[in-house]
């Protein structure tokens, strides 16, 4: 076997596995390993350390083989660090330059995150036109963007494209991508370490300033009062500031009002779960960028079985490729049915999310999403959120508190209220006996 594909039976298993291991992992455990030789079945792969190789063998080892013994291509992988220089010839040995991380970006932006890369669909059409518009002039069009949507949908991938566009514009832009954990992080380090200063510096000098998830600092008193700070400084100097959150403004809890109230200065846009044609492009785009032709019969099954994440419909792809490339198969819908039997077939078996609850109850009802999460009260609203309220309780896992917030409510109560409602109601309304039951089927 040649090295190219070496290195492409590797990327393939590692694109296979990505959906099925913690997020992070591949990235951070197993795309410095570089794959040696594949003889008799078993394929030998080089970890850059013994710290690596010892957490692939006790963590990953086992999900990886059984992923190539799926693919028809043996069970075995063996592990092997680098060897050590023998050090008994009495010659000196010389000090070894540590190896820089790969990709330091100093402005933290993805690479693989561009405008040209995104599909611009109804649910995210104003988004995009406001991304690019600030992109273009930053500072000068809404400062702060302020982009909210649910998980998966865009949201990171457009501030990324903000970050390499303006760049593009205009190369001595300082630009900085960073998510509220981060940014938390090193404000606390900062603080130990009596460097505030240096901090401050950072991030009050930035041109534009992207900040992922700030619905994070919620809770957050000093982190909050920082940003409140770093917010003003930018702002009074015409700055660019962009801003995401899975919730609008107005219902992001414990935060202050003062920041809520600068957050809807500049302009306010959602990205929506994307309808059927644009999860179609979406796979026919990403299928084109890794130069590998999609059957319209597959794109269709993909983009009915996952509706909702773009995220989730993006890794069904990987796995279909590299199932097909490792297996030497062509794609059909009978094969790709196969290979994600445990991604789309654990839906239908039972595995019921959130998501999936508020989007039957939606349908059912007659109503978006967005209107049951909405703070929109009246009657059919109202009661369609209450029985998916019933619903979640009933019929997953999750806590009171996952489920309020994923209704955007700041008390868990309001689960609690609705329970106990749509109960009572099933014992004497037959209307809503009826619906819970229907949508029940449906689930």
């Amino acid at each position: 076997m040649s090295d190219q594909e070496l290195k492409d039976l590797w990327e393939n298993l590692l694109a296979l596995a990505e959906p099925l291991l913690p997020a992070g992992t591949v990235e951070t455990w197993l795309k410095s390993c570089v794959p040696l030789s594949y003889v008799d079945d078993t394929l030998t792969v080089d970890a850059a350390n013994v710290f690596i190789e010892n957490t692939i063998r006790n963590r990953y080892l086992k999900t990886l083989e059984e992923l190539m013994s799926r693919a028809g291509l043996g069970q075995s992988i063996c592990l092997t660090v680098p060897q050590e220089k023998d050090s008994s010839s009495g010659k000196p040995e010389q000090p070894q330059r540590v190896a820089e991380p790969k990709n330091p970006s100093p402005t933290g932006l993805n690479p693989n995150y561009k405008f040209s890369s995104f599909v611009v669909g109804r649910s995210n059409r104003l988004a995009h036109a406001a991304s690019l518009a600030v992109a273009d002039n930053p500072g000068s069009a809404y400062s702060p963007l302020f982009i909210w949507g649910g998980v998966g949908l865009g949201k990171t991938h457009l501030m990324h494209a903000i970050g390499h566009h303006a760049l593009a514009q205009n190369p001595r832009l300082r630009v900085t991508y960073v998510s509220s954990e981060k940014f938390t992080n090193e404000l606390i380090t900062a603080i130990k370490n009596n460097k505030t200063a240096e901090f401050r510096s950072k991030y009050r000098h930035m041109d534009l300033l992207l900040i992922d998830d700030i619905q994070f600092i919620a809770g957050k008193e000093s982190t909050q009062e920082e940003f409140f700070h770093t917010f003003n400084t930018l702002h009074d100097n015409k700055k660019q500031i962009v801003l995401s959150s899975d919730r609008p403004p107005k219902e992001i809890s414990d935060i202050e009002e003062r920041l809520v109230s600068r957050f809807e200065w500049g302009l306010v846009t959602d990205i929506q779960q994307p309808d059927y044609e644009t999860r179609i492009a979406i796979l026919k785009k990403k299928a084109e960028s890794r130069n590998y032709p999609l059957p319209d019969e597959v794109a269709a099954y993909l983009a009915q079985n996952i509706p909702s994440n773009i995220r989730e419909l993006e890794g069904s792809l990987n796995r279909v490729i590299a199932c097909a490339e490792l297996s030497s198969e062509q794609i059909t819908v009978e094969r790709a049915v196969e290979w994600l039997k445990d991604m789309i077939g654990s839906r239908r078996r039972g595995v019921i999310t959130i998501e999936t609850i508020q989007q039957i109850v939606a349908e059912e009802c007659g109503f978006t999403v967005e209107d049951l999460v909405s703070r929109k009260r009246t009657n059919d609203i109202a009661l369609s959120r209450q029985i998916a309220m019933f619903l979640c309780r009933t019929h997953t896992e999750c806590s009171l508190q996952q489920i309020s917030t994923a209704f955007r409510k700041k008390d868990h109560t309001t689960v609690l209220h609705a329970h106990r409602k749509i109960s009572s109601l099933l014992m004497e309304n037959l209307r809503v006996k009826a619906l819970v039951e229907n949508i029940e089927k449906k689930l």
